[in-house]
């Protein structure tokens, strides 16, 4: 039975394209860099803030100035750019209490600010954040200590994410993808608006069950972990 429903933050909760492209362009203009371009607006938008400065500045000679630069700088001016998607509000409250809510994101240290701006710090009965985890998305330990927390299995959760990081994530944690506004991903089902949500979370948990018990869980985490580390391995033609 579905009990828990998690949530990308960039893209599914708020629409937060153009404070991204404001925050890098801040930080590219500091070292006379080029702007965005549309592939890295792509990328900053589903990676950590190291992983996008490692791409954005991978020709740079000093990258630890623009990390020294970025750590002191201030995120708020960019968090009221972040709009809140349709209908979320409405979809969160529909969930509550029957289901539980957790939010698996790449971003860092502005997690809590942009909860609280928002005023969604209170929605979620989670929050894993990059800082929280050694590998963020797509690996999967984000979602591993989700469900270790709640001491659930994957057939009981569902993640809804946007983009190709989220869909790689959700297939590494063996958790159902709902793609929310990008009918590119392959996904077990596609949402084009929350307005829609709570038929889709009807009809799933009518229709879901676990297949493991919950005293289980922590054997079955360690086994996907294993797993998992050993299939990165295989690819990067290493020994488990």
């Amino acid at each position: 039975m579905l009990k828990l429903v998690a949530f990308d933050c960039d893209g599914v909760l708020f629409d937060s394209r153009q404070a991204n492209i404001a925050f890098y362009n801040s930080i590219l203009d500091q070292f006379g860099q080029p702007r965005l371009d549309a592939a890295a607006t792509d990328f900053v938008h589903s990676h950590t803030v190291f992983g996008s400065l490692e791409y954005l500045f991978r020709h740079y000679p000093d990258l630890n100035a623009v990390l020294e630069y970025t750590r002191s700088l201030d995120y708020q001016p960019f968090i009221p750019m972040m709009v809140e998607e349709p209908h979320l509000r409405e979809f969160l409250q529909f969930l509550r209490p029957r289901f539980t809510r957790a939010l698996a994101t790449n971003r860092t240290t502005t997690t809590g600010a942009v909860l609280k701006y928002h005023r969604l710090e209170d929605q979620f009965d989670l929050v894993i954040s990059a800082q929280d985890v050694r590998h963020p998305k797509p690996h999967p330990e984000s979602f591993w200590r989700i469900l270790e927390f709640f001491a659930l299995t994957p057939e009981q959760t569902i993640f809804i994410g946007d983009s190709r990081v989220d869909e790689e994530f959700a297939r590494n944690a063996g958790v159902p993808l709902v793609a929310y506004r990008n009918p590119e991903l392959q996904a077990d089902f596609h949402l084009d608006s929350f307005a829609d949500a709570p038929a889709l979370i009807t009809a799933l948990a009518a229709g879901k069950s676990g297949c493991l018990e919950e005293k289980k869980v922590p054997n079955f985490l360690q086994k996907q972990e294993t797993e998992y580390m050993n299939n990165s391995k295989a690819v990067k033609g290493e020994r488990p």
